[in-house]
């Protein structure tokens, strides 16, 4: 564990620890936002944590959020997304030894930004078989090679109510990750060192989301929606300028 911590100089542990706490609470209290705050910063200062580390986390998260309000999952809204986030898992392994990701990511972020701006123009997109199915193929692609893969399922789930979206999403979220993290382990891209990482950032991820208790129970709809759409478009633009920068 010594030499792990050796690898990265304090200020950037001190700085990904706050920034998980930060994002755990906020997918503690919106349901989403743990990757997409966590992903494009790590991606810079600390890339060893993308994307196995991060799914890591990001799934552990999901699960909590799901069990602090299993009550209100929607089981049909989980099976479709599932089965679409299968199929965009095992895409996604094959796109990253076959296709460049600059190209993926760009085109996804560009997707993402339509579906926002359709939403915020007041497009109704509901939670129907189809649209989950379809979100769920975007989330696999995006979660498995960029650890980000709330955007395209939280724009189709928008409309439903507070609590029935954190929990049916961290459920989709902690069993998607949970794929696309053994897809990487048989590809051979995570690592026991990441591995490592994930366990040592462990308990910020916890405090984080201990202090979303309360105040999930103050966000309504109108405020969910626009926390959710303008954490979708902050992603996407994330991504595009990092995918540029590159």
């Amino acid at each position: 564990m010594a030499a792990l911590l050796d690898l990265v100089d304090p200020l950037s542990w001190l700085l990904m620890a706050c920034l998980v706490v930060l994002a755990a609470f906020l997918q503690g209290v919106g349901g989403i936002g743990f990757a997409m705050l966590v992903a494009p910063i790590a991606a810079l200062v600390f890339p060893q944590l993308v994307p196995g580390p991060l799914l890591a986390l990001g799934g552990s998260v999901s699960l909590l959020a799901a069990l602090r309000e299993r009550q209100a999952i929607v089981p049909g809204v989980v099976v479709c997304a599932l089965g679409g986030r299968a199929a965009g898992s095992v895409i996604a392994v094959l796109a990253m030894t076959q296709l460049p990701i600059e190209a993926i990511n760009l085109g996804f972020a560009c997707a993402i930004l339509a579906a926002v701006a359709l939403s915020a123009w007041g497009l109704r997109i509901l939670p129907t078989r189809g649209n989950m199915s379809l979100a769920g193929v975007a989330s696999g692609i995006m979660g498995t090679l960029t650890s980000v893969g709330a955007p395209a399922l939280a724009i189709a789930m928008q409309n439903l109510a507070p609590a029935q979206l954190r929990a049916s999403l961290g459920l989709i979220l902690f069993l998607g990750a949970s794929l696309s993290l053994l897809l990487l382990i048989l590809a051979g891209l995570f690592t026991v060192q990441q591995a490592m990482l994930s366990v040592v950032l462990y308990p910020f991820m916890l405090l984080g989301f201990a202090l979303s208790g309360q105040l999930r129970h103050k966000v309504s709809l109108p405020l969910m929606r626009r926390l959710l759409l303008g954490i979708c478009s902050i992603s996407a633009l994330t991504l595009i300028v990092r995918t540029l920068w590159a």
